[in-house]
């Protein structure tokens, strides 16, 4: 959990543990996959994954081209990164939408 925290606050210094903690638990067993928990931002098909089941099914988004514009904000953000964490990621687009005290 630490190694995630410390990733988040990279990008957000006062990161919210508590959010951390629960996007931790709701990715589960995928954080285990080396794969499974990156982000590709140069991979439609990923993109496209993280707006229906984070932005919009987790989330509650109804607008996927708002979706759209929040994660090419995250991966402009995180540009610097190669790897790009999921757990990170996630946060970044909770926290740019402005739902992290709804996770």
């Amino acid at each position: 959990m630490s190694e995630y925290l410390g990733d988040v606050q990279r990008y957000d210094a006062g990161a919210d543990a508590g959010a951390v903690e629960k996007i931790v638990k709701h990715l589960g067993i995928a954080l285990r996959s080396r794969d499974a928990s990156l982000v590709s931002c140069t991979d439609p098909s990923e993109l496209d994954r993280v707006r229906e089941s984070w932005c919009m099914k987790k989330l509650g988004a109804g607008d996927a081209a708002a979706c759209d514009s929040v994660i090419a904000g995250v991966c402009e953000t995180m540009s610097g990164d190669r790897n790009k964490q999921r757990v990170t990621f996630y946060y970044l687009v909770a926290k740019e939408m402005g739902k992290l005290g709804d996770l």
